[in-house]
């Protein structure tokens, strides 16, 4: 008896468990990585005007972002719209019957037996949906790596603290050089895998959360 009340303790107690448990939303744009930026050799003199082992800058060029640990700022103009709607309508009827004619005498009591069979089916359904999301703000990112083509990868992050709770804004992505403008800023738009999160914890955050007991009886209901 003992026994079977500890396993029945042991039981509950890891339900409960389980629907205490809330597994945390990995986040879309990763953990912030550390900015390597390689080491130069030291200089030497190969010229006085022109040094070719320091690598080219142009004079008459602007100073675009082109090396590792160079930052830029991405300017979040994201406009999203999707809608869907979808109608099917179906039918079928069929009849039949059975009417007896001429019939033996023995069997003239069927005379009165006749058959007739109906059906009908009729299926209507519809469905639609509907979504407009918009992110719209600045963000300054560093880039992490000189791809062999040229294109860079940058990623960012700003965190907001706003008295108990903290806002985060990440980016990441690829950027095309020739996409940065003069003023060192490059549209989201034109950004290639393109990963934007923006998310918040403290009070207001877990305010939005459902809490564990409607989450254990969610996780074991059956509808």
């Amino acid at each position: 008896m003992r026994t079977s009340r500890a396993t029945a303790a042991v039981l509950l107690a890891a339900l409960l468990a389980g629907g205490c448990a809330q597994l945390p939303r990995p986040s879309v744009v990763g953990e912030q990585e550390r900015v390597q930026i390689p080491e130069r050799p030291l200089p030497q003199a190969n010229g006085s005007i022109y040094q070719s082992r320091q690598g080219f800058q142009p004079l008459f060029e602007d100073r675009r972002p082109r090396m590792v640990g160079d930052i830029l700022t991405v300017v979040l103009n994201e406009q999203v719209s999707a809608s869907k709607n979808a109608a099917a309508n179906a039918s079928r009827n069929g009849s039949a019957s059975l009417t007896p004619i001429t019939v033996p005498d023995k069997l003239s009591k069927l005379s009165e037996w006749a058959t007739e069979l109906e059906g009908e089916n009729v299926f209507a359904g519809s469905g639609g949906a509907k979504a407009n999301n918009s992110f719209n703000g600045t963000i300054t990112v560093s880039v992490l790596e000189v791809m062999a083509n040229g294109n860079l990868r940058v990623r960012g992050e700003k965190q907001i603290a706003i008295n108990q709770g903290t806002e985060f804004i990440r980016f990441s992505g690829v950027v095309n050089p020739r996409a940065i403008t003069v003023q060192n800023t490059v549209p989201s738009t034109q950004v290639a895998d393109a990963r934007i999160e923006y998310v918040g914890d403290g009070y207001i955050n877990e305010a939005q959360t459902m809490g564990w007991l409607q989450r254990f009886f969610l996780n074991i209901s059956p509808f």
